[in-house]
């Protein structure tokens, strides 16, 4: 399960790092143009919802870390108990 969630994370990773760069390469244009008279709807604009996707994503990532470290100490106590702990 912890796969799972660490492979959303990169999957989160990359999608930001895309949209940087469509943000980067629209400014650019927008410079390189003028900025001024030009219309561009097919260009991308900030997302105020970025910072609501990044905070969950953050609590997410503390739950996963979270339930990881009490499977790993529930799994742990369930060795000891049963002799089969390895040191």
């Amino acid at each position: 399960m912890n796969n799972y969630y660490a492979l959303l994370a990169l999957d989160l990773a990359n999608e930001r790092w895309r949209e940087a760069e469509d943000l980067r390469l629209a400014r650019l244009v927008r410079e390189a143009r003028g900025g001024e008279g030009w219309s561009y709807d097919w260009l991308p604009e900030s997302d105020d919802r970025s910072g609501l996707r990044r905070a969950l994503a953050r609590a997410t990532a503390a739950v996963s870390l979270g339930a990881a470290a009490a499977t790993r100490r529930l799994d742990g106590g369930i060795a000891d108990d049963l002799g089969l702990a390895s040191d």
